[in-house]
């Protein structure tokens, strides 16, 4: 017992190191990159958020959604309205844009989380793809296919390292929230649920509850993520919210690994960065990108965090054993 309490502390001593050095990369980098790669690199920060909150029901929950996306564009359309209809506070718009996206995730929740399996996913399908239609066809309130233009920032943060910052603070501040959430005994009984939900139950826990608390929180977060991105990029479109652009998080959760962390962090900056490369080249990224998941699929099935994580238990299995052999 005590030697496993002193692998698991060196364990966790080495992960803070390795935290530590990404974030002192993430605060140098802006510093040593062209301004090219900075917009990039403030577009995988969001993202990875808007993964981060989808895999809370994917990798956690065990529910496959292929509505997320609609979330993430509730809560840039409710910046967007309020900044330039209203004129209203941006920090406010902010929350309030979190504040859209987890009501909508509770109303839609409270009927797809009385489903599980592949009639989750259709229904939270279904449910995207109807928001999506309310923003395209109400040209009058929304600006329909036209979306809204001219979603600026206040002072300072039109600056793009600036608002790099911004961005990087509030996804390590997420982040922090998320990882919490996952590792506390909530997030215990959400595993406990996806592994078996009928043992679950029958210990007593009310699983659509737990579901439905998750499914809001997981919308917020992609509310929070969609509300970043309208101010960085000026403008919303109706796009954000179609089934395409919930595919996103799902392709980024199978490359990095569903079952680790940050695999959906991982997986959405390779993601992101090989998609602007790519586009030099040629406007066909998506053919790549999907032979690049395809590869994972057959070659890696965990995912590439859960690859590297068994090889690394492998080696110090295979450590231990040559200390205790004569």
């Amino acid at each position: 017992m005590v030697i496993q309490k002193m692998e698991q502390n060196e364990s966790m001593v080495k992960r803070g190191w390795w935290l530590i050095l990404l974030l002192a990369g993430a605060i140098i980098a802006p510093h040593v990159i062209s301004d090219f790669y900075l917009v990039i690199l403030i577009e995988a920060l969001i993202m990875s958020l808007f993964a981060l909150s989808f895999n809370l029901l994917f990798g956690y929950m065990g529910q496959l959604s292929f509505g997320q996306a609609a979330f993430y564009g509730l809560g840039g359309y409710t910046v967007a309205m309020l900044i330039t209809k209203v004129n209203f506070n941006f920090w406010l718009s902010l929350l309030a844009g979190v504040g859209v996206a987890g009501f909508v995730g509770l109303i839609v929740g409270f009927f797809c989380v009385r489903l599980r399996g592949i009639y989750f996913a259709v229904l939270t399908l279904a449910f995207g793809q109807l928001l999506f239609v309310i923003i395209y066809k109400w040209h009058d309130f929304t600006g329909g296919d036209d979306g809204i233009q001219g979603v600026f920032p206040p002072g300072i943060l039109k600056i793009p390292i600036v608002y790099y910052y911004f961005v990087l603070l509030v996804f390590i501040a997420s982040a922090f929230i998320l990882w919490r959430i996952v590792n506390s005994p909530f997030g215990h009984t959400l595993k406990a649920m996806r592994e078996n939900p009928e043992r679950t139950e029958f210990l007593g826990i009310h699983i659509a509850r737990y579901q439905l608390i998750t499914f809001v929180i997981a919308a917020a977060f992609a509310g929070l993520a969609g509300a970043l991105w309208v101010p960085f990029y000026r403008s919303v479109a109706p796009f954000y919210l179609m089934w395409i652009k919930s595919g996103e998080p799902v392709m980024a959760a199978i490359l990095g690994g569903a079952s680790t962390f940050f695999g959906p962090v991982l997986g959405m900056f390779i993601m992101t960065f090989i998609h602007a490369y790519i586009l030099g080249f040629t406007h066909f990224w998506p053919i790549i990108m999907g032979t690049i998941i395809l590869i994972i699929i057959f070659a890696l099935p965990g995912g590439i965090l859960e690859f590297a994580k068994v090889k690394l238990k492998e080696r110090q299995e295979r450590m231990k054993s040559a200390k205790g052999s004569p």
